[in-house]
């Protein structure tokens, strides 16, 4: 492949779960970088909004409605391309936050099947079209839950845990082909949704996570990181970038102010 052609093909980002949050957030910051980004998610009127605002402010966006767990569709998906520069496996989430004891297996498999599975239909589908534009990037947004658990989230941890391992053995097993694999690990973000939807629209639960932390993370600043270790000269692999607010030094240990 000529090296014009390689450029061309590194240009070219693919981003799950872009309808909203850190990947809504992540889509608009590698448009703004000159990536064509293609933006999937299950809710398309929700992409097809982002995939205009981005592209009436001159950037490049193009929505396809995907859902990761859907193997057939996510192979469907990937015929649409010749070769991809970046994957960013963001699709995910949590569900409940109940002890081992009482957990929802339900819960439990869902989270799974997102986090893991999703992430690696699309890793295996896109895998050998990021290899083929000779420059590829594949990034996980995990969680911080990946690296350490807390009481009430193990279903949610296990999950991103396997996200954890799944990136880190995806790193040693393709070493010497021409792909990054990159791990972002957030902890405390602060989106419209992800606590919403964890506690079943519960308002009140949402809120009581954020509760007392003047300056929880920011979509946006997640978003940032992800750019950043992109845009590191081409030899250069972020392994492992793992961010949080000031207020909290670990999954349990989080600064807690009466706000006035």
């Amino acid at each position: 492949m000529s090296s014009a052609a390689a450029s061309a093909a590194s240009r070219t980002a693919v981003i799950t779960g872009a309808s909203s949050g850190i990947g809504a957030a992540t889509a608009r910051r590698l448009a703004a970088a000159g990536y064509h980004v293609v933006l999937t998610a299950r809710r398309a009127d929700r992409i097809d909004r982002l995939a205009k605002e981005i592209n009436q402010a001159g950037g490049n966006a193009t929505p396809r409605r995907l859902d990761v767990t859907d193997r057939a569709a996510v192979d469907e998906f990937a015929t649409a391309f010749d070769t991809v520069g970046v994957l960013v496996n963001n699709a995910g989430g949590a569900l409940g936050a109940d002890p081992v004891a009482t957990g929802d297996p339900s819960h439990w498999r869902s989270m799974y099947e997102t986090n893991v599975i999703g992430t690696l239909h699309v890793t295996q589908a896109l895998l050998p079209k990021l290899i083929a534009g000779g420059d590829g990037t594949v990034v996980v947004v995990s969680s911080t839950a990946g690296h350490a658990t807390y009481e009430g989230g193990a279903g949610y941890a296990a999950a991103k845990h396997g996200a954890h391992v799944l990136t880190e053995t995806l790193r040693l097993e393709i070493v010497g082909k021409p792909v990054r694999v990159i791990e972002v690990a957030p902890g405390m973000v602060k989106t419209d949704e992800f606590a919403l939807t964890r506690f079943g629209g519960d308002e009140a639960k949402a809120a009581k996570v954020y509760e007392g932390v003047a300056e929880p993370l920011t979509a946006d600043d997640v978003a940032d990181a992800v750019a950043w270790t992109v845009a590191r000269p081409r030899h250069v692999n972020i392994d492992l970038v793992v961010l949080r607010p000031r207020a909290q030094a670990s999954n349990t240990k989080i600064h807690r102010v009466t706000l006035g």
